[in-house]
This record gives C-alpha cells, structure tokens and sequence, in this order.
C-alpha cells in the first residue's frame, strides 16, 4: 500500500481498509454457571429454611474448563500501533487494544489458547529498514506476552514478505530464537499474491521447515476504494483470500510445496462458492493441468480454513460440503468480533454435532500445533 493509498484512506474510508464495522461489544462476558432468577431464588428459600447462609460455591454451577483454541486473534503492538496512526491507517479496535482486552474476551467464551498476528495492512505502507524493524518489534512484543501470560498465547510472526532477506532473517530469529508457533502472511503486497515467483525463496524456506502459515486478507493495489458504497471488507477481502488460494493452487506451489500448511481466513472468502470453477477450469484449459495432477479439490481439501466472521449456515454449509470437518479451525477476528459471538453462532448454525464442534475448536488445532495439547 503506497503512502498516496494511506492517506486517501482517512476519515471514513479509513475503517474501509480496516476491520469490521459492526457495531460489536468487544467488552462481552458471560457469566460463569448462570443460573435462572427461578432456581436461584428457589434454592436461596431452600437454605434460608435451614436458618444457614447459602454458600458462594453453592449459588454456581461449576465453570467448564477453557479449551477452545483461536488461530484467528489480533494484537496490535505499541510500535506499530504508533506506526500505523502515524500513516493514517487504522481502525479504533486496532488502534485501543490491549491484552486484557483479549484476555477478557478468552475468558468470557471459554477460549484457553489464542494465536495473536498483527492484521493488515501489516507493514504494505512502508518498506525497507523500516518493515523490518516493525516487524522485529512486533514479533518481540507477541514473545513478551507468551511468556508474561503462561498457556494463554501463541504467535503467528509477521515478516516483510516483499523483502526476501529481510523475510528469510526473520524467519529464522522468529521460529529458532523466539520460538513463534507459525508465520503470519497477508493474502497480497501491493501488486503480488502468495504464489507469486518473487517470494519462491521464502516458501522454499517455510516449506523446509515444515512450517504452519496462516493468512488474512488484505486490499491489492488494484482494489482500493474501488467503491464507496462499498468497503474492502464487505466484498474485497473475501476476494482477495479467494485469489491468493487460487494462485497459491494454479503456480503449482501447492503441489510443490506440500509440506507448508496453510490457514486461511473467513471460510476460504469465495472460494467455496466457487469449487466448480477451481475444479473445471485445469479441464477446460490443459495449460494448468501440471500445478494440479490430481485435481485442484485434491490441494484445496488439505488446506485450513477458520470460521472468523463465518459462524453461521450459509457460510459453514457450503465450505462443509467441499472440506473435510478436519481442516475447520476456530477462529474470532479479535478485536474485531468476539469469541463468544463463534460459539454461539457455530452451534446456532445446525451444521455440526458435539464432537466436530469440538475438532473444530481445539482438537484440529491441537494436530497442526501440538505443543498447544501441554
């Protein structure tokens, strides 16, 4: 994103390149073991009967022991929250987090692990030395929390995918030295999606690590305030992560590169909507045949898709009837939404019975990252 771009985003087509604009209560809790106002007061007359005082511990069901696992969870560190206001950019849920925010929200829905990743536009607004350098503070920030919070947190680190050494330096200081659980890639930098040849190098690299990369979208260059009735977040972001599953498939990285494993956001954005053009079009035009010899549903249903902002029938039903319940991952989009808004909204759906809704929320998350089973 050019510095030109950023500052055509202020106002109000600043919350256009960034976030949802729903309206949504970030502060949300519920209350453990909550009790109707009817079996409260009927157990509260029971103990008084006894002349005894009623005990707190008595007055609550038990809490059920937070398990669920959120790969879709954002922080925003000091620098970058700095850099981003100095740009222009930004939405307020980006710009006022903080990690009892997250904590909050976790506790609230019962969420015991969340991977925090820096959301767009990542470092797309600026370049050189300076993306690096945001990058290394951002990726130390989210260590810092890891260790100050024990068992709540994982990192997915950012690098400045457009700069292959700065990319391949902090690869290795992200995952040898901080220990970062995957790296966290936008779905395009400016021009340029993620099978792109120009970043061969680094998914060289990520692939002999064996490493977990999750995505989200962002707004290409060609796409910004293309509408005004129309926020990127509204259609284009969907979009893009469609397109970058796409070019990810047809360059032939998938194929090549199988042992990357990749996340990608909102239910895969279009692409479900869309099978039957990814599966007919290597059939209609040979020319990509080589990048899927065993057929593009074949690449696509090895990929992971999370629910963040995609709870709900329409978009579960349709990414249910292509994808295996195995490669569905719990995902919220704080700050942006909140956890309980996705337990809710995946039971609610009708889709899935008590066991995959469990796979979903921790035990295929616990397979791609195993450390988080401790």
């Amino acid at each position: 994103m050019s510095r030109h771009q950023g500052r055509e985003s202020t106002g109000k087509s600043r919350m256009q390149m960034r976030g949802c604009a729903c309206g949504c209560d970030n502060t949300l809790q519920l209350t453990k073991g909550d009790l109707s106002r009817r079996s409260f007061m009927a157990g509260a007359a029971a103990v008084a009967a006894t002349g005894l005082a009623a005990p707190r511990a008595l007055a609550q069901a038990p809490a059920e022991k937070p398990y669920r696992i959120d790969v879709h969870h954002h922080l925003s560190p000091p620098s970058y929250i700095q850099a981003i206001i100095d740009n222009h950019l930004g939405s307020p849920p980006q710009i006022k987090w903080t990690p009892e925010k997250s904590l909050a929200d976790m506790d609230a829905a019962g969420v015991a692990v969340s991977m925090l990743s820096v959301t767009q536009p990542g470092v797309n607004f600026t370049s050189g030395e300076a993306a690096r350098k945001l990058c290394r503070e951002s990726n130390d920030y989210a260590a810092k929390l890891i260790a100050d919070h024990p068992g709540r947190f994982g990192s997915f680190a950012m690098i400045p995918l457009a700069d292959t050494e700065g990319s391949l330096k902090e690869i290795e200081y992200a995952l040898d030295t901080l220990k970062a659980d995957g790296i966290g890639l936008l779905t395009s930098y400016h021009d340029k999606w993620l099978g792109h040849p120009s970043f061969l190098p680094v998914m060289e690299e990520l692939n002999r690590r064996k490493c977990v990369v999750y995505t989200h979208p962002t707004t290409a260059d060609c796409c910004v305030n293309l509408m005004k009735t129309e926020p990127p977040t509204l259609v284009e972001w969907g979009t893009d992560t469609t397109r970058t599953i796409g070019d990810i498939v047809f360059s032939g990285n998938a194929q090549k590169f199988r042992d990357i494993k990749w996340i990608f956001s909102h239910a895969g954005g279009t692409m479900p909507f869309l099978i039957e053009r990814f599966i007919g079009q290597p059939k209609i035009d040979k020319e990509f045949q080589p990048a899927v010899p065993d057929g593009a549903l074949a690449e696509l249903t090895r990929f992971y898709y999370d629910t963040a902002q995609t709870a709900n029938k329409a978009s579960m039903s349709a990414l249910t009837a292509i994808i295996p319940t195995s490669q569905i991952v719990f995902g919220t989009d704080f700050p942006y939404r909140t956890a309980i808004d996705h337990v809710k909204g995946l039971r609610a759906s009708g889709v899935f019975n008590e066991a995959q809704l469990k796979d979903i929320e921790r035990g295929n998350a616990v397979k791609l990252l195993p450390r988080l089973n401790a």
